[in-house]
């Protein structure tokens, strides 16, 4: 057996594993809050991981602690990856007090995803359930697992307080829907898991609201299942990069200023290297605040993706997350009353500076 189709039989096995459906519904599920945590915890593993600043005389040495849980037979673990991306050296204690060395075997700083693996003893290790993350409710009953500052195997409980909260300022190519949850979590929760009442794992706790109490956010677990596979295989997510980041808006509320716009995507700011700024694409430099909304107006406003208007978010969305690397795109820009067209092919996007800010609006705070 080849080595190409080992590794695709094994993902294969690993996507099988995840995918395993529910076998209760939510509302039948009755056990008891203690015993959830007896059964669960154990799959619940505390991380710490050490970065170099090589730039620095004194000080050099610093750790950071998070949380991750077990998800298969063979010693894969999922966390945050601000919690181990880019650390040389990472360090995973088990629920019984072992403490064994991982393997960073993918991540990604953009969705804050990362699998590590560790070794597996003779008697395994016990794992998680990962459940359905789109069919969450508002108002359901939740409880997060996890360390914080330190303190190992922490539950709080909550309810989930809010679905598809977007992260503020998201690149054209980036919009991650997070569940939001008012279960208590804090420093050394990242990475650790929000579940159902049935045990089950819907999302990867990550960040809170800066100036807030108890709004905390997770990554939805079926955004996980989606991208293990490409981080087990390639170590890295491969996404197509065009280098904008704004909003779609509607020239009708936007009247009010008296300044003609059209409906369309509009370009707040450009990133250096970018394809959208080495085909002239222009962001904006005047900053408007409009019914509590911001605009940073006067770049361009791309009116149509590939021939199809950009005049519908949920379209929209589904457009943008169909573009692929390689593929060839045709845009139509709206600036100062006149109208042009450009075309690039899409390269893959690289790490960039503010991914690894991990809320960079200020607003988001990792945990």
């Amino acid at each position: 057996m080849n080595r190409r189709l080992a590794l695709s039989i094994l993902i294969l096995g690993i996507i099988v594993t995840l995918w395993t459906p529910r076998a209760l519904a939510i509302s039948e599920c009755t056990e008891p809050i203690p015993e959830l945590f007896q059964r669960v915890s154990p799959s619940v593993v505390f991380i710490s991981a050490v970065t170099i600043d090589p730039y620095k005389m004194a000080n050099r040495v610093n750790g950071v602690i998070g949380s991750g849980f077990i998800i298969s037979d063979d010693g894969l673990v999922l966390t945050n990856a601000h919690v181990v991306f880019g650390r040389p050296v990472i360090s995973v204690t088990l629920d019984d007090g072992e403490r064994v060395q991982a393997k960073l075997l993918g991540a990604d700083p953009i969705f804050d995803i990362a699998v590590l693996r560790i070794p597996v003893p003779p008697k395994g290790h016990p794992k998680v359930t990962l459940g359905d993350s789109d069919v969450v409710k508002i108002g359901e009953d939740v409880v997060a697992i996890g360390n914080p500052f330190g303190l190992e195997q922490t539950l709080t409980r909550g309810v989930v307080s809010g679905v598809n909260r977007n992260l503020p300022e998201s690149p054209m190519s980036l919009m991650l829907p997070l569940i939001q949850t008012d279960a208590s979590i804090h420093q050394g929760n990242s990475g650790g898991p929000l579940l159902n009442r049935c045990g089950e794992v819907v999302g990867i706790t990550s960040s809170i609201l800066a100036e807030a109490q108890n709004i905390g956010f997770a990554i939805p677990i079926n955004i996980a299942k989606q991208v293990i596979p490409e981080l087990i295989e390639r170590g890295r997510i491969i996404r197509p990069w065009l280098g904008v980041s704004g909003k779609l808006i509607k020239k009708e509320p936007l009247k009010i200023i008296n300044i003609p716009l059209v409906d369309g995507f509009l370009v707040e700011t450009i990133e250096p290297g970018s394809p959208a700024q080495k085909a002239g694409l222009q962001g904006g430099g005047l900053p408007i605040t409009i019914a509590g909304m911001e605009f940073l107006l006067g770049g361009d406003i791309i009116t149509d993706l590939n021939g199809q208007s950009l005049n519908d978010p949920e379209k929209f969305v589904n457009l943008v997350r169909s573009l692929k690397v390689g593929d060839k795109v045709r845009l139509t820009l709206y600036r100062e009353k006149k109208t042009r067209k450009v075309e690039f092919i899409l390269p893959e996007r690289p790490i960039l500076p503010h991914d690894l800010r991990f809320g960079s609006s200020g607003r988001l705070l990792p945990i």
